[in-house]
């Protein structure tokens, strides 16, 4: 019986067979490596993947679809909501010091998929996500451009990522109402020491109101800290590096690990 996409769950089935192989080659799997699928649907990528792998697992929300995937010999299917998968666990259950992890993101909680992986990066080798275009425009922005923001600061300092692929809408069924891209994602082997909750502070501060110069919103904020007199805030959020914002919140703590 055919699956009918189901909008709560943010279903877009991947169809286009030419878009499948470019994605497979960007992926570029081998034989045995530790690989986690996020949401694979009607399996569409899942199966040109546990060719290459043998071995495939995968985290469905969707009990129907989750259901046909178990028929399936070469996958161990996670029936759940991923923001409810403790990926670690996984990783050992596995037996992999790092995993693999791609996926077609429900663009609806694309973000919060996003950021609960990102507090796992130390156990991830690479990840491949499809994703709406313009999100993925916001992960890749440099300074002082018009996609860049807080979602750029918060996966630049921990990942080197990059846009490997444009998708037109038309090569999924429904076709989604916007153009979808995939991006590569590599946590950095060795990343700033610092706490991701008070970048994640500092940067929201920061472009709360991004028309603004920072005196407005951090310098305000950081004179709370007594730390005004270390930091330019006659600049908008927009104009200051990843790096800067990486070295002040390490400067604001310093014990951090």
């Amino acid at each position: 019986m055919k699956h009918i996409a189901r909008k709560r769950f943010g279903q877009h089935f991947l169809t286009d067979g030419g878009i499948i192989d470019a994605i497979v080659r960007a992926i570029d799997p081998r034989p045995g490596q530790p690989m986690v699928e996020i949401g694979p649907g009607l399996a569409a990528l899942t199966q040109p993947l546990v060719e290459r792998l043998g071995r495939l697992t995968v985290i469905e929300l969707d009990r129907d679809l989750a259901a046909q995937l178990r028929s399936h010999g070469q996958l161990d299917v996670v029936e759940s909501d991923v923001l409810k998968v403790d990926v670690r666990a996984l990783a050992r259950r596995l037996q992999a010091d790092k995993l693999r992890i791609v996926g077609n993101l429900p663009y609806n909680i694309s973000s919060p998929i996003l950021f609960h992986l990102l507090e796992v990066a130390d156990v991830v080798q690479d990840q491949h996500f499809m994703l709406q275009k313009e999100v993925i425009d916001r992960m890749v922005a440099a300074p002082s451009t018009g996609h860049y923001g807080r979602l750029s600061v918060m996966l630049q300092w921990r990942y080197a990522m990059e846009d490997v692929l444009f998708v037109p809408p038309a090569s999924f069924d429904p076709p989604p109402r916007v153009d979808s891209a995939v991006v590569r994602m590599v946590p950095l082997p060795q990343p700033p020491q610092l706490k991701p909750e008070l970048l994640s502070e500092l940067v929201q501060v920061a472009f709360s109101q991004r028309r603004k110069l920072l005196r407005h919103t951090l310098g305000r904020w950081l004179e709370q800290r007594g730390f005004a007199a270390h930091f330019d805030v006659q600049r908008r959020a927009e104009e200051v590096p990843v790096a800067e914002y990486v070295s002040l919140v390490q400067a604001l703590d310093p014990a951090a690990p």
